[in-house]
């Protein structure tokens, strides 16, 4: 098995830096930029067609972001930073509340706001995006306004009480009724999903701007991580909680399972002492035993979800009585990353085999190879999922983006 480990991984990097070049890249460019508006369209329905008149969401605009800055840090291709300073340009311009600070939820199609409120889900994406815009151009305004909405993020959604994050404020940073993020989800003020990606933006803002005050709340989020969201029975993670952090869910979610396992990992490693992550439950990271430990059972328990094609299932809810068995794109991209990375935790080559056979799902079945882009999904019927977005609010270039630049900087 050992002469198998590393061929594995070279096709799977010619086949990553492929799909990024000459599919993902290049279809967002070429189909996604609004040449009479401004910025980007806000939807492509599922079978191509541009949405003229589609809201701009903030989440889509960031990640846009995100994924032109960190393909460019890879592969230095200026059309990337080209497209990447547009996006920036117009989130500068639009999406930042000039008046109470932070970013919008949503625009018209011209650029007007649309939905004002401070979702914090929403905050720590602009912050992810721009640190890693600033890491890949220098660009000094980006990482103020990023700082900026850190100490906003801090300001008012911190719970200095029970510690974590609450979930969304009107416009002024006032009580809001409905903290949703999505109709999906229950309405309560803390969520695992906003947890995960306060920790994703703060790891990224640290290694751009290594400040104190941001790696005692980086600490604070891997620690509210393995003591409260990971479920310490099932090890899957708990999704939704009251202000007091008592669990408000059972569902499950294979996705959010293995994204969570390799982003813990990431974080814990940011603050220069990765030699303290290595080597299993004997380590310590800001008082938390075992990240490495927590990330494999993590990434374990996700794998109740695999089907035996090797793709991932959607979600369940046992008090229900529900089992999606749909393969979302992001859920199948998040698989990659989470089984790479648990090789690489655990030298077990089995999770590599795993990581392949997830991208050779995706490429058989996801990447749309006549049109560009991946479907949005496979129906738990094998059928394509046509009537949901290529791409739009939640359908954006940054899980598919993510895996290809994983797969590459991995060894």
């Amino acid at each position: 098995m050992q002469n198998e480990v590393p061929g594995l991984l070279t096709e799977m990097k010619v086949s990553a830096r492929e799909e990024l070049t000459s599919n993902i890249m290049p279809w967002w460019i070429r189909r996604m930029t609004d040449n009479e508006r401004g910025g980007f369209y806000g939807q492509i329905d599922g079978h191509g067609n541009v949405v003229h008149d589609a809201p701009k969401g903030g989440i889509l605009n960031a990640r846009i972001l995100w994924s032109f800055s960190a393909a460019y840090l890879r592969l230095r291709d200026p059309i990337l930073m080209e497209t990447a300073a547009r996006a920036r340009d117009y989130i500068f311009s639009h999406f930042f509340d000039a008046k109470h600070g932070g970013t919008f939820w949503s625009l018209s199609s011209d650029g007007n706001p649309l939905d004002t409120k401070k979702q914090i889900y929403s905050q720590a994406f602009f912050i992810y995006a721009l640190s890693t815009y600033h890491l890949a151009s220098g660009d000094r305004e980006s990482l103020d306004r990023a700082i900026g909405l850190f100490r906003l993020i801090e300001q008012h959604s911190f719970d200095r009480e029970h510690g974590g994050y609450l979930e969304a404020f009107t416009r002024e940073w006032g009580e809001i009724a409905d903290l949703r993020l999505s109709a999906k989800d229950a309405n309560e003020k803390k969520t695992m999903n906003t947890h995960l990606h306060i920790l994703e933006a703060y790891t990224s803002l640290y290694r751009v701007w290594p400040d104190n005050e941001l790696r005692k709340q980086l600490a604070g989020l891997v620690r509210d991580f393995a003591e409260r969201i990971v479920d310490p029975e099932t090890s899957h993670l708990n999704l939704f909680f009251d202000e007091e952090w008592n669990r408000r869910s059972a569902i499950v979610s294979y996705g959010h399972d293995i994204e969570a396992s390799w982003l813990l990992c990431e974080a814990a490693s940011v603050p220069g002492e990765p030699e303290r992550v290595k080597g299993g439950d004997e380590n310590e990271f800001f008082g938390v035993q075992g990240i490495n430990g927590t990330a494999l059972r993590i990434a374990s328990a996700a794998t109740e979800g695999l089907a035996e094609d090797g793709s991932l299932f959607y979600e369940k809810d046992d008090a229900a009585g529900h089992f999606d068995r749909d393969r979302h794109w992001w859920v199948q991209a998040e698989a990659v990353v989470g089984f790479l990375n648990a090789w690489q935790l655990s030298g077990d080559a089995s999770w590599l085999a795993m990581a392949s056979e997830a991208f050779d799902y995706i490429r058989k079945n996801l990447v749309d190879h006549e049109n560009g882009e991946w479907f949005w999904s496979i129906r738990a019927d094998g059928t394509v999922n046509l009537d949901d977005d290529k791409a739009g609010f939640w359908k954006c270039p940054y899980h598919n983006t993510r895996m290809c630049l994983e797969i590459l900087d991995r060894e």
